[in-house]
């Protein structure tokens, strides 16, 4: 099966495209619309973008026009946008119904808690499992009342997703997206939403922003050459091949395409390889929110 038409069905019996596209730090009208442009050519057709990237304005002008252009409707895209950790709570509801009037889209796919903690407020304080729990049942009336189809979380541990599905045992989240590249990826971890019907959901799989120690790693370096490929192409691959939804960003047309053409395979002793790389954290640790 062509990588493009992959999907993933959710708890909610609703299919998630397993390839995304990223828009973290794309921002402004005429970069987003020449980006998703080159996306939706390419054959993308799920958008991940968050309150605080400040781009969903733009995403949801830029598709007005862009869907008739690919002979597209609302209903062929996937949309995910995600809850900032100043809204947690109370302002849950409003923050979703902000998110949704920007990107002017008649409904999300999917929105997330995009952070375990609460904004200006001490990672360990106990607070933060209360407002958690507070947020959590806000977004199930949105999706109730037909606001957004499904609902998850990021960068949730397994002790945050056990306090939520403890609260909530028959609303669990479809979807954890989490930071997971071969330099740090825990197994239990996946192994516990696999368990749980939860699709976990990589970003930064290339490394994060201004990071090649990834795309520069000796293992991923040498696989790439061997199959004629592309280190962040290995990189994605990798994650696909687990069955892990992947969401790279890019803004260069060379590397939109080659994003979504991963109808490779690799190796189990080089999988094997990949997964014994060194272990260090990229991006923030929310290990630290109670």
């Amino acid at each position: 099966m062509d990588c493009k038409s992959l999907t993933y069905k959710l708890l909610s019996e609703n299919a998630i495209p397993l390839i995304g596209f990223g828009t973290f730090q794309i921002k402004g009208k005429q970069l987003i619309r020449d980006v998703l442009d080159l996306a939706l050519q390419a054959g993308y057709r799920s958008i991940d973008t968050a309150y605080v990237y400040h781009n969903e304005e733009d995403i949801g002008e830029a598709l007005k026009e862009l869907l008739p252009k690919h002979n597209l409707k609302r209903e062929d895209i996937f949309i995910t946008s995600k809850l900032p950790p100043s809204h947690h709570g109370d302002l849950s509801f409003l923050a979703l119904q902000q998110s949704l009037k920007k990107l002017d889209c008649g409904y999300l796919d999917l929105y997330l808690i995009h952070w375990p903690g609460q904004q200006a407020q001490a990672p360990n304080h106990p607070s933060n499992i209360s407002v958690r729990q507070s947020t959590w049942r806000n977004l199930i009336q949105a999706r109730n009342k037909g606001l957004v189809r499904d609902i998850g979380v990021s960068n949730f541990t397994i002790r945050h997703l056990e306090d939520l599905l403890a609260f909530s045992p028959n609303d669990k989240p479809s979807v954890n997206q989490v930071e997971w590249h071969p330099h740090y990826h825990q197994s239990a971890l996946h192994e516990f939403c696999i368990k749980e019907g939860i699709l976990l959901q990589a970003y930064s799989s290339l490394g994060g922003s201004h990071n090649n120690d990834l795309i520069s790693d000796s293992a991923v370096t040498s696989i790439a050459k061997r199959l004629n490929k592309q280190p962040a192409q290995v990189l994605l691959r990798w994650a696909l091949q687990q069955n892990i939804g992947i969401i790279p960003k890019a803004r260069s047309r060379d590397h939109i395409f080659a994003n979504i053409d991963l109808n490779f395979d690799i190796s189990s002793d080089d999988m094997n390889s990949l997964n014994q790389r060194k272990q260090i954290k990229y991006a923030w640790n929310p290990d630290i929110v109670l």
